[in-house]
């Protein structure tokens, strides 16, 4: 066996499989069974030859010695004993299994084991992980590391002793193909001989291209699962290409470990906001910039961390993501009689965001971000007898998001962020919070894509639009289904439907019935056109259309499909002038973000609605 170096090695994951084994020692008064079950021996499988090791830790035993069912030819309904051991013996792996007495066909299993009628077995097992260790004649050869047995079998002597009970399926394709090609040869009643050996070596190699390909493909956007259970479907690298598409999870934040900078759960716990904001407020004064020693030290390795020169201070990302509590001492703990809580920077950014509520949200990212989207898809032909179909593919493209500049004010006494007390902390936090969240709220809606802004919404190419008149008009229960139609004729209603206006539009829609002399309105219990319905005044209510002004919009879609992402962390500026008369400080907060429809025909949009 040839093996291949380290840097060629590359791990497979696939899905069930069987092979056949034989009997061993009979107890006729027990009714119990000694058996191998598993050996090194390689076997030819579509996509390579596969060898299981045997080499200790390599079997998962746990389902077998957890009463695992003996089965008539792996049929799960027909269960005619149990396992009792399951163990490793050398190079061979054995079990002791038990036949049922109250069931008429163990009985008859039994009867034929005993008589030497029935001597062969095979194993159902699952290949958690396995290895490319060699190749032999233009065949693969994988040998299996992670292997867990979860059955055992009586089954026949199958016709082909080279191919066993249990493989049958696994040569479906490549007699499919061999009957194709006879049906095909035998046209016109010409008779042709078919080389089956080379049809077989064709399907095989095909088998090994779609197997590498879609694992690759799973390995890449991180869906092994997804990838294993198309490689035992069937499923083709096109269609698991659309399917990765339309599984993507990226509603779990990119991994964070390299923005980090290592805080322990205490420091994270005893970083303070309102601390260093009042150190970057008195500038001249020592005990205060002694007391922030620790923000500032921490601010330092974060911008350090992320490559970034902050313009006052840098807030580590894990003290965005912390829940503030009263049994700190040096977090305000001591001046706190009850435990008040707080919930992470981060949840109360998103709490003061209706969008990022229900936008797809990404924390903490490093450098630009590329998202991948289909943009095109196969082609289904009609053939003629014999003709073939033109090859289409689905086309993949890239959804960028870089980061840009959002800044956002609140203004602070100077008095109330000499405390140290945990609410004090919290309303600071929560101030900061919302500024931003009104900030990153409004451009998800109406960004321009233009003068640093992301582009929102109502203005992204290929949204759809309904139109209510030449000077807009007032809202229609049939133009509200009008939206719902303009995302479900691109088969984009799915999701998280919701429509989405302002004040003003929810007042005109629960005034407005959905058909004269109805007494229902086409808004009743925050649902419209039996989707939930939300109300901003995010949403703009002075556009203009002809004549008409002081327009209302109204949004509908899967929010889902709004990506809005966040590096790095957050920057706190002080400026100790603006208000300095009054004895208040203006705080500034920095934040990169950037904002992006995945797909625009998740949306439709009415932008000429008169609400008054």
């Amino acid at each position: 066996m040839k093996t291949m170096s380290k840097e060629k090695q590359n791990k497979v994951y696939t899905g069930k499989h069987h092979r056949m084994f034989s009997i061993s020692n009979i107890d006729e008064e027990n009714r119990t069974v000694e058996l191998s079950f598993s050996s090194d021996e390689p076997y030819e499988r579509w996509w390579g030859i596969e060898i299981l090791s045997h080499k200790e830790g390599s079997i998962d035993f746990s389902r077998l010695k957890d009463s695992a069912p003996l089965l008539a030819d792996h049929n799960f309904t027909t269960q005619i004993g149990v396992v009792e051991d399951a163990y490793l013996d050398g190079s061979r792996a054995r079990a002791k299994v038990r036949f049922s007495k109250n069931s008429q066909m163990a009985n008859e299993f039994f009867a034929d084991v005993v008589d030497g009628i029935r001597r062969n077995v095979s194993v159902g097992y699952e290949i958690k992980e396995m290895e490319l260790t060699g190749s032999k004649d233009d065949i693969d050869e994988y040998t299996v590391t992670k292997w867990l047995p979860f059955e055992i079998s009586m089954v026949s002597v199958p016709a082909d002793a080279s191919v066993g009970v249990g493989r049958e399926l696994e040569l479906k394709q490549n007699n499919e193909k061999v009957k194709k090609m006879d049906k095909e040869n035998n046209q016109n009643n010409e008779v042709k001989n078919v080389d089956v050996e080379a049809v077989k070596l064709q399907a095989r190699k095909d088998e090994q291209s779609r197997v590498k390909e879609i694992m690759a493909i799973a390995d890449k956007f991180d869906k092994k699962d997804l990838g294993q259970k198309a490689i035992s479907e069937g499923m083709s690298v096109s269609d698991f290409r659309g399917q990765v598409l339309e599984n993507m999870n990226i509603a779990t934040p990119v991994s964070t470990k390299s923005t980090e900078i290592g805080m322990s759960d205490k420091e994270v716990k005893e970083f303070s906001f309102t601390r260093a904001l009042y150190a970057l407020a008195n500038p001249t004064d020592r005990k205060a910039q002694e007391a922030a020693s620790f923000e500032f030290e921490a601010s330092r390795a974060a911008a350090s961390k992320m490559g970034v020169t902050p313009q006052g201070i840098l807030v580590p990302m894990e003290v965005l993501r912390r829940d503030l509590n009263a049994g700190t001492a040096t977090a305000g703990g001591n001046l706190v009689g009850t435990d008040l809580l707080g919930g992470s920077f981060i949840e109360m950014l998103r709490n003061s965001s209706v969008m990022l509520q229900l936008a797809t949200s990404m924390t903490g990212l490093v450098g630009d971000i590329a998202i991948p989207k289909q943009t095109g898809g196969a082609t289904s032909y009609w053939l003629d007898e014999g003709a073939s179909p033109t090859e289409t593919q689905q086309t993949i493209g890239q959804l960028g998001l870089t980061p840009k500049t959002v800044g956002a004010y609140t203004d602070i006494t100077r008095k109330l962020l000499k405390q140290s007390s945990i609410d004090v902390e919290a309303f600071v936090r929560g101030d900061i919070a919302r500024a931003l969240g009104l900030a990153i709220d409004l451009a998800s809606i109406t960004g321009t894509g233009a003068d640093g802004q992301p582009l929102g919404i109502l203005n992204t190419t290929g949204v759809g639009l309904v139109e209510l008149g030449d000077n807009g008009a007032a809202p229609t229960f049939g133009k509200m289904v009008d939206l719902e139609t303009e995302v479900a004729i691109d088969n984009a209603d799915i999701g998280a439907l919701k429509y989405i206006t302002n004040a003003r539009g929810r007042g005109k829609m629960k005034q407005t019935a959905i058909e004269s002399g109805h007494p229902a309105k086409i808004w009743e219990n925050n649902m419209v056109n039996g989707y939930d319905a939300i109300a901003t005044n995010q949403i703009p209510a002075n556009l203009t259309k002809g004549d008409g002004t002081d327009l209302s919009a109204v949004m509908f879609g899967n929010f889902a499909d709004l990506i809005i992402g966040m590096w790095g962390g957050l920057d706190l500026t002080v400026d100790p002038y603006s208000n300095s008369t009054s004895g208040t400080v203006r705080i500034v907060g920095l934040q990169d973000v950037d904002i992006a429809v995945r797909r625009a025909e998740s949306f439709a949009v009415i932008k000429d609605m008169v609400t008054a």
